[in-house]
């Protein structure tokens, strides 16, 4: 698989090597002509504001909509799934890709300094995933075609719709690579089913 993670600012090389780990062939995506070829892409963790800035000074915020739109798999972590979603509540003004149904609450769980990690039940996974909160957005609302693939306390925490994930944690940190295989396996496979 072609997968490319977005690498504006934030963990993106944390989840390149990630995929690398997992066999797949992975692109630094800066530019537009980047998403060529590609299958899947990763928009990673950071500080959303300034990479909603950067998606759109680089025409990425276009270019990623052009790219799901022709049957591409996107996934959004902390920062990255306030990107994907539909609404950012009380930041209506703030530019985002406007795909996903959810609504997100930025750093619903409080700053830096109240960052935490706790092992979550992820549908499909054996043994519990030790994830990493950092400035976590929160799902405050799901549409009716959200799946939720795993909850903290009753908030969902892993979303899918179709060819769209979202995490409000932080796999690439974790050191565990069952988040990125169920993204490849679960999301990208419906890429490419429907565009080959």
């Amino acid at each position: 698989m072609k997968i490319g993670v977005l690498a504006l600012q934030g963990a993106f090389r944390e989840h390149k090597q990630a995929f690398l780990r997992l066999g797949a062939e992975v692109t630094e995506v800066r530019l537009p002509s980047h998403l060529k070829g590609l299958q899947g892409v990763i928009i990673p963790g950071g500080e959303s504001t300034t990479m909603a800035k950067l998606m759109s000074a680089y025409g990425l915020d276009t270019a990623l909509g052009d790219f799901y739109a022709a049957g591409g798999a996107l996934w959004g972590t902390c920062a990255g799934a306030i990107a994907v979603s539909v609404e950012i509540v009380g930041y209506p003004e703030q530019p985002r890709l406007n795909l996903l149904d959810i609504s997100v609450e930025r750093n619903a769980y409080g700053r830096q300094v109240a960052s935490f990690e706790a092992d979550l039940q992820i549908e499909g996974l054996k043994r519990p995933f030790h994830a990493i909160f950092i400035r976590a957005p929160r799902i405050a609302r799901i549409g009716p075609g959200i799946r939720v693939i795993s909850r903290f306390a009753a908030d969902p925490v892993m979303v899918t719709q179709g060819r769209l994930m979202a995490t409000v944690f932080h796999p690439e940190l974790s050191g565990d690579d069952r988040v990125h295989r169920y993204f490849l396996e679960k999301v990208v496979s419906k890429s490419l089913t429907q565009r080959f």
